[in-house]
């Protein structure tokens, strides 16, 4: 990974907290992968739709995982201060608070980070 001038918060935590970017790619593919109940909750929420038309009766108030990890074009992205998505931000995120629940530290807040 290039180094730069200035280091963005993101990656001045990492350093701070020690945690590996290869890490938190491995613990988003965990997290982020579809499961069954995934793709049984997406199926029944596309039926639920058809017979019903228009009016919203969800079933599950659970919403599936995305099924997209962090990439590392995107980690990288995120460590030189180029512009990260919204939704890679909250799957960094994720991550992040995964790896910090293992090593029994609080979860953090996403204004920390970016």
């Amino acid at each position: 990974m290039t180094e730069t001038k200035t280091e963005t918060k993101f990656a001045t935590y990492l350093k701070k907290q020690k945690v590996d970017p290869r890490r938190i790619l491995v613990v988003s593919h965990k997290l982020e992968t579809l499961q069954r109940d995934d793709r049984a909750l997406r199926l029944t929420k596309r039926t639920h739709k058809k017979a019903e038309g228009d009016a919203k009766g969800a079933a599950e108030t659970r919403k599936p995982r995305s099924g997209r990890p962090v990439t590392p074009r995107a980690l990288e992205a995120a460590m030189t201060g180029k512009s990260v998505s919204g939704p890679t931000k909250q799957r960094i995120l994720r991550a992040i608070n995964h790896l910090l629940a293992q090593k029994k530290q609080d979860k953090i807040d996403l204004r920390i980070l970016f």
